[in-house]
C-alpha cells in the first residue's frame, strides 16, 4: 500500500469512526504527508531512530507544534499496529515537550459589555451583534457557530442544539440577550444576506456560510473600537462565559456539559482562573 494510500486510510478512520472535525483530519494529515515526503519511503518500515531524526529537522517550531506532532505520529501508528500492519509503534516512548502553563485570557464584565453594545443598523451589524451575544451566553466553539442552521435553534425555549467534537450532541441555554439578538437578526435582516437560499444561519455578504477567519478578524476588529486592549478571540469569549458561570457559583460538571467537554480535567483551568480573578477582586477591594 502506498504512502498515500495510507495516509487516506487513517484519515478515513478519523473522520468515520473517531468523528473527528474536518480541520483536525486536515491538520493529521499534513503532518503524517509532511512525514512521508521527508523519509521517502513505506511509512510502515519507518523506524523509531529515523523518526526522531525527522523530528529534529523540525525542532525550531513550538513545543506545543512538537507536542502536536508526536501525538498525530502515535496516533497514526497505533492504528497500524492496531491494524496488525506494524508489529510496533515507533513513536513509542517519544518523549513531548513540556508545555507552558499559560491561562486563557478573559474579558471583564465591563469589557464583555462594551464588546456586545453594538448599534444595529444593517443586516452586518445584526449578525455581528447575534454572533458575539450567542458565543459569550453559550460558551460554543467558532467551528460548532458556523455550521448552525436555522433547525438548531428553538427561540422559544431559548436553546440551541451543538453538534460538537466526536459528533456527539448537546442542548445548549441562552441567555434572554443572545435570544433577542438571534430573533432580530433572523427576523429582520438574515433575509438580506440569504442569497442561495442557505439553511445556515451565520452567513457572509455573498450568502454563503461565514468563515472562521472572518469571525477572528471582525471581533478583534470591535474590539480594537471599544478600546478594548487585550488579544481576543472567538474562543476568549468561550473562557469568559466558563469564567464567569463559575464566578456566579455554577458546578464545575455543568460547565463541563455546557462546554461539551469530554474530560472533567479539562475544565478545570477555569477553577485556576476563578481563584486568580479571586485573588485580584481582594488585593483591590480588601480594606487592608
Amino acid at each position: 500500500m502506498s504512502n498515500e494510500a495510507l495516509i487516506k486510510r487513517f484519515t478515513e478512520y478519523l473522520s468515520l469512526e473517531r468523528g473527528y472535525s474536518h480541520n483536525t483530519v486536515l491538520a493529521y494529515q499534513n503532518d503524517v504527508t509532511k512525514l512521508a515526503i521527508y523519509i521517502k519511503k513505506d511509512l510502515l518500515i519507518l523506524s523509531a531512530d529515523e523518526l526522531k531524526k525527522y523530528l529534529l529537522t523540525v525542532n525550531h517550531l513550538s513545543s506545543k507544534t512538537l507536542a502536536h506532532k508526536i501525538s498525530v505520529f502515535n496516533a497514526f501508528y497505533e492504528y497500524y499496529l492496531k491494524a496488525e500492519k506494524i508489529s510496533h509503534n515507533p513513536a513509542d516512548g517519544l518523549t513531548r515537550p513540556k508545555l507552558a502553563s499559560t491561562l486563557p485570557t478573559i474579558l471583564t464584565l465591563e469589557e464583555v459589555s462594551d464588546l456586545l453594545d453594538i448599534k444595529v443598523d444593517n443586516p452586518f451589524d445584526a449578525r455581528n451583534k447575534a454572533i458575539l451575544e450567542l458565543l459569550y451566553s453559550s460558551g460554543l466553539r467558532i467551528s460548532e457557530l458556523t455550521t448552525l442552521e436555522l433547525s438548531n435553534l428553538d427561540l422559544d425555549d431559548s436553546l440551541v442544539r451543538v453538534m460538537g467534537k466526536g459528533s456527539k450532541e448537546r442542548i445548549v441555554p441562552l441567555g434572554d440577550y443572545a435570544t433577542l439578538a438571534l430573533a432580530n437578526y433572523i427576523t429582520n435582516y438574515r433575509s438580506t444576506l440569504n442569497k442561495k437560499r442557505s439553511s445556515y444561519i451565520f452567513l457572509n455578504n455573498r450568502g454563503g456560510t461565514i468563515s472562521r477567519q472572518f469571525i477572528f478578524k471582525t471581533i478583534k476588529e470591535i474590539a480594537q473600537k471599544k478600546g478594548i486592549k487585550k488579544n481576543i478571540s472567538p474562543h476568549t469569549l468561550r473562557h469568559t462565559f466558563a469564567t464567569h458561570l463559575l464566578k456566579n457559583g455554577a458546578d464545575l460538571r455543568i460547565i463541563q456539559e455546557l462546554l461539551g467537554h469530554e474530560n472533567l480535567s479539562t475544565t478545570q483551568i477555569y477553577t485556576h482562573l476563578s481563584n486568580e480573578s479571586l485573588h485580584q477582586d481582594y488585593d483591590e477591594y480588601a480594606p487592608r
